[in-house]
């Protein structure tokens, strides 16, 4: 998904150049001719994912219009632009919350790079947010991706059930996010804040539940050297998530019902029940239902955590929520991993969301984690995510097999030459060549240096010229130039010239 700059600026020869440049980076572009046309556009709902502020304009200021769109709420990263104003302006624009500015006529390296590095500013400011939710117990609904109307649905249900303290059970496919729904309704209750507890019911040995979920005494059985408060009260005050929860014993299911029927827990060991304050919402992949008909859970259990049923969609379900989730991973991802990935290309986005996901979310975090560690590129690619179904690059053209009775050579189209062929026929002053004197490639490197020897050369050491010529920016083209050695052919042209 591209990033979208909106470009607050009154003269349209300047939005137009801006445009150009951003456009050839693959940013999509939104204009403003001042700063009422900006807040109209943004009160409208604009995407806007950076902004390009002129501080001098009719009417409202650059600063003033950077002023108002804070305090109306909008925190999208700013970027002041300024032909006139002194730095005592900057330094005020960058005190009102601005994240960079620039000193117009800019070069496109500057303002991409300035770009960049607003998103990736965003982009931390955003994850370190959403990791004090999560650590703080406040997730909402309002955090949850998505806005499908299998997911609208789940939000709106989970929202009236975290009003009160109905038991949930959430159903649904293994990695659809069941965990995520229960944290968010815990942000929405009124425990937000106080201790969310998950437990992962199919994770525990058997004959460790009773005491993980229940506590234990010191000495209570052989090797219980301490006392263990157990899961029951750890989320005391709080909420305790059950994960799995049809994969429990039946009996440490009758004490789980007792527990949520009495309010109190009996710890191994112990010689008084205990009185615990704890919100249940659990989770299952299976169906519940025909667990209690083959006498696999018991059926009072059954009916006391499934009174408010949420059922969580399946990926596949709601593949319009698919750009929204790609787009956060890659936000999360690229804080984790130090990367600047943009977002995934047009062409990558449409591959994405054709994909069933038969792991849902889970499998499409973990595949987007992996092409983030792999890109390159500032746009992720299909080939990115090679583990899809095996469709990451177009297969080989097939071969023609030689019948029984036709020669082998004949199999070999005479139209394609053969390697000595083409040693032969390449001209031996060719000032790039591409195959060496055994007929084999040459790396891509050894190409590459040549052929950025040949453009200086060939423009007489102008470098701007050179970087044009090549389709590359010019930082790329000195950064090049040095990795290669190719500084003293710079000057040996600068001083013929």
């Amino acid at each position: 998904m591209s990033k979208t700059v909106l470009v607050v600026d009154d003269d349209p020869t300047q939005r137009r150049l801006i445009q150009a440049v951003l456009e050839r980076e693959g940013f999509a572009v939104v204009h403003a001719e001042n700063g009422d046309d900006a807040l109209n556009k943004l009160t409208a709902g604009t995407k806007a994912d950076v902004v390009l502020l002129d501080l001098v304009m009719p009417g409202i200021s650059g600063q003033d219009t950077l002023a108002e769109m804070r305090a109306r709420g909008f925190n999208q990263p700013v970027i002041v632009v300024t032909a006139t104003g002194g730095i005592d302006t900057v330094v005020s624009a960058m005190q009102a919350g601005a994240v960079d500015f620039f000193v117009k006529p800019a070069a496109p390296e500057r303002i991409i790079v300035s770009i960049r590095n607003a998103l990736s500013m965003g982009a931390l400011k955003v994850e370190v947010d959403r990791l004090k939710k999560h650590a703080n117990g406040r997730t909402t609904f309002d955090d949850l991706i998505g806005a499908s109307p299998a997911m609208t649905m789940v939000k709106r249900l989970g929202e009236r059930a975290a009003k009160s303290g109905i038991p949930i059970l959430i159903t649904g496919e293994s990695g659809v996010g069941k965990e995520v729904i229960a944290r968010a309704v815990h942000g929405s209750s009124d425990r937000a804040g106080k201790p969310f507890v998950a437990v992962n019911c199919g994770a525990i040995p058997e004959n460790l539940v009773e005491s993980i979920l229940f506590g234990h005494e010191k000495g209570s059985f052989t090797g219980a050297t301490d006392k263990h408060l157990g899961k029951f009260q750890e989320a005391n005050g709080g909420t305790l998530f059950l994960d799995e929860v049809g994969e429990l014993p039946l009996d440490i299911q009758v004490k789980l019902l007792r527990a949520l029927q009495e309010s109190e827990i009996d710890p191994i060991g112990a010689k008084r029940s205990i009185k615990v304050d704890v919100r249940i919402v659990s989770a299952t992949n299976r169906d519940l239902s025909q667990a209690v008909a083959e006498g696999r859970f018991r059926e009072d259990l059954f009916y006391r955590l499934n009174v408010f049923p949420i059922e969580a969609p399946a990926l596949r379900e709601r593949k319009e929520d698919i750009p929204a989730l790609v787009d956060a991973f890659v936000r999360r991802f690229n804080v984790e991993e130090g990367k600047s990935v943009v977002g995934a290309a047009p062409e990558t986005m449409a591959f994405l969301c054709a994909f069933d996901w038969p792991g849902n979310v889970r499998q499409l975090e973990n595949a987007v984690y992996r092409a983030i560690v792999l890109a390159d590129a500032p746009y992720l690619a299909p080939h990115d995510f090679p583990a899809i179904s095996g469709v990451a690059a177009p297969p080989p053209e097939p071969v023609a097999q030689p019948s029984a009775v036709q020669p082998l050579t004949a199999a070999v189209p005479q139209s394609i030459p053969t390697a000595e062929q083409l040693v032969a026929e390449m001209p031996k002053d060719a000032p790039v060549r591409i195959l060496d004197e055994r007929g084999h490639l040459r790396t891509l490197e050894e190409i590459e240096r040549d052929l950025i020897q040949l453009a200086i050369g060939i423009y007489a050491g102008h470098m701007s010229e050179v970087a044009r010529r090549l389709g590359i920016g010019r930082s790329t083209l000195y950064r090049k130039v040095k990795e290669q050695g190719l500084e003293d052919v710079v000057e040996q042209v600068a001083a013929q010239g």
